[in-house]
């Protein structure tokens, strides 16, 4: 069963926080996510997919020279998360927007990858089904998985539930209900800790992309997400 456009989340939250020590040098005096591909930042690259997909309202989290994207965003209809004080990772990050984001599943995109085919967030939005689903995570099949370094993270069972270990990357989107978040304790976490609690409920999915997708996590990443947008 998916849902209608209309029911389907329309808040997102853009992961822009981290610190990309493994993009050194290019990161030592700019954030990743304003790092280009093909003349364009990542930055701007996730806002086009989440808004060609159907979010409405977005909040962008900031951390390392968080005061450069706050300036790239200037005058754009985007909330910032201001973590300057500490880094929270993923889980810490959406944790600290809720204030934000308000009740009610996100969705959530990493900006250090780049998509070719279908919009991931729209694809999302139309699979996700909120009685069955507390998490709807886009998964990349390893041998597709350009700039991935490494095993992959996940499988899937016969009804599309995630589960730890596999062939399959997570590609840095997802849907997912904020309410259990409550039961994390710590400041900084990962959202793996939640997923984690909803893979034991057997309340998280997962839905394979059907387009290309690279890491864009490396400076040798740059060149190879180029050769994949433009040939």
């Amino acid at each position: 069963m998916s849902h209608t456009d209309n029911d389907a989340p329309r808040k997102l939250m853009l992961f822009a926080a981290g610190k990309g020590t493994r993009m050194a040098p290019l990161t030592d005096r700019m954030p990743k996510p304003l790092i280009k591909v093909g003349r364009r930042t990542l930055l701007d690259r996730a806002l086009d997919l989440a808004r060609e997909g159907g979010a409405e309202t977005i909040v962008v989290n900031t951390h390392y020279l968080g005061d450069q994207i706050a300036d790239h965003l200037q005058g754009r209809e985007v909330l910032i998360s201001d973590e300057s004080e500490a880094l929270l990772e993923t889980g810490g990050g959406l944790k600290k927007a809720l204030p934000l984001l308000g009740d009610g599943p996100v969705i959530t995109i990493n900006p250090d990858v780049v998509w070719t085919g279908p919009n991931p967030i729209a694809g999302l939005r139309a699979a996700w089904d909120p009685a069955r689903m507390d998490a709807l995570l886009m998964l990349i099949p390893l041998h597709a998985a350009r700039g991935r370094i490494g095993s992959g993270d996940f499988s899937l069972d016969a009804e599309g539930r995630i589960l730890r270990k596999g062939e399959l990357v997570y590609g840095g989107a997802q849907i997912i209900k904020t309410e259990r978040l409550a039961e994390i304790g710590a400041e900084a976490f990962s959202l793996n800790r939640l997923w984690d609690l909803m893979i034991a409920d057997s309340r998280a999915f997962g839905l394979i992309h059907r387009g290309n997708w690279c890491d864009v996590g490396r400076p040798d990443c740059i060149s190879k997400a180029e050769e994949m947008l433009y040939g």
